[in-house]
């Protein structure tokens, strides 16, 4: 598939790594920065949204998207670092079915906007199926120019080209292709976010690590079996 992701913010925290094992197939490996695993809350809205050489999918073509995950490397093939996801909201109902039956992402349907006031993003998403409550209500914006220059730690969160999920004792990988994400330093304010907590995580009380990024444009490759 072709996708563009738009507004999008990084929005980190470190846990103790034992908080998300639990929570991460056995067959995946937890991959740590600075001996602590890192959770992300990830806003953005994408378009464009279609499978290659096809016009975009009618009613899921642009809609916003939020994800919560985790990084990890899989035990078959841990040269090639990625993300996993505990959860995926998106406000398009066939992008969710398609992504659950197609993939077997943990995807849910959600009441969702990302709108643009200045370079602010106000952004809201109420999810309308269970678990829940899994809410996030935030502003969010850039306060600088985008840096060739990234830290050791932005490059270990963003830097992942592929995705990893586990069913029925297997590992499945999906390739996504990606120029290096542009990063502009950002600040956000969180008026709601219990989109962790759902997925049984407790987030820590300090400030997360922010980045903004305002458009990449992604090619997703079909699922492969690692075994």
């Amino acid at each position: 598939m072709y996708q563009q992701w738009h507004d999008l913010l990084f929005a980190h925290w470190a846990l103790p790594p034992e908080k998300l094992r639990p929570l991460v197939p056995r067959e995946l490996e937890l991959d740590l920065f600075e001996a602590l695993a890192w959770v992300g809350v990830i806003p953005f809205w994408m378009s464009s949204v279609r499978f290659r050489g096809l016009p975009p999918i009618p009613t899921a073509g642009t809609f916003p998207e939020l994800n919560v995950r985790t990084y990890v490397r899989a035990s078959r093939d841990p040269d090639k670092p990625g993300v996993y996801f505990f959860s995926l909201d998106a406000a398009s109902v066939l992008a969710v079915l398609g992504a659950r039956i197609g993939v077997g992402l943990p995807y849910f349907w959600a009441d969702m906007a990302a709108e643009a006031v200045g370079e602010e993003i106000r952004y809201r998403s109420m999810r309308k199926q269970r678990p829940g409550p899994a809410e996030l209500v935030a502003r969010y914006r850039p306060t600088g120019p985008a840096s060739q220059n990234k830290t050791d730690l932005e490059r270990f969160v963003t830097e992942r080209y592929c995705l990893y999920l586990g069913r029925r004792g297997r590992v499945h990988r999906v390739q996504i292709h990606h120029l290096p994400w542009p990063l502009q330093p950002s600040e956000a304010e969180f008026q709601v976010n219990t989109m962790a907590r759902v997925n049984g995580i407790e987030l820590p009380l300090e400030q997360p690590i922010l980045q903004f990024s305002k458009l990449l444009e992604v090619y997703i490759f079909a699922p492969e079996e690692l075994g």
